[in-house]
């Protein structure tokens, strides 16, 4: 995997920090091609510091490191897109995107990235139910996965309800329910948004290539 550096005055080339999970847009750098080979070799973003004038992995101090997922040089190899996974706030301001402001606006994502943002509270809930012990969340998976499984079943039917009866307006809030409960029941059974994902996306592959099962006679 090449990038061109000599296109570069300064030999450096832009990278765009991807967070893997929920698509936000984290941060941008710089990288040398040290500063690339370094990135590769070890899985851990590394850039070149302007300020620091040297080369900097980012988390060398706060151990919020971002963990290499994919790396996407663009088509004219001057540029490149790193997919990562923050292990805690990327900006040194404590905030999860450097395209956060001080009045938490962010840069937005696409509806789906919310999705995996929920389902990042709802596993921290999962795991450390004392931060907030009176959350719905960790309320429900106190309760037992029988229980959040219950609760799947009747935002179900609360949602074919009002999708028979026309109910455009409280559709939306009775699927919103049923999302929600869905993504707390994966994560009760160990199963993840992703998972589900890649098995729509296997089956749209497979219909996307033109591949039909054999009909039976």
């Amino acid at each position: 995997m090449q990038l061109d550096f000599q296109k570069m005055p300064d030999g450096q080339v832009p990278a765009i920090v991807q967070d893997a999970a929920t698509g936000r847009v984290l941060m941008l750098g710089y990288l040398t091609e040290e500063a690339w080979v370094k990135t590769q070799q070890e899985g851990r973003v590394t850039f070149f510091s302007r300020s620091k004038n040297r080369l900097w992995t980012k988390g060398e101090t706060s151990g919020h490191y971002l963990e290499v997922v994919s790396l996407h040089p663009d088509c004219d190899q001057d540029a490149v897109l790193i997919r990562a996974r923050p292990l805690g706030p990327t900006c040194h301001r404590g905030t999860v995107s450097c395209f956060e402001q001080a009045d938490q606006t962010v840069a937005p994502t696409a509806p789906v990235g919310f999705l995996a943002e929920l389902e990042q509270l709802i596993q921290r809930r999962q795991q450390f139910p004392a931060e907030e012990p009176n959350s719905y969340t960790a309320r429900l998976f106190a309760q037992g996965r029988p229980k959040i499984a219950q609760k799947v079943g009747e935002e179900a039917v609360e949602t074919i309800i009002d999708a028979v009866a026309g109910n455009q307006a409280g559709l939306p809030g009775e699927a919103a329910d049923l999302l929600f409960h869905l993504l707390v029941l994966l994560c009760a059974s160990g199963s993840s948004l992703a998972q589900v994902l890649g098995v729509l996306q296997a089956r749209h592959q497979t219909i996307a290539a033109g591949t039909r099962r054999p009909d039976s006679e």
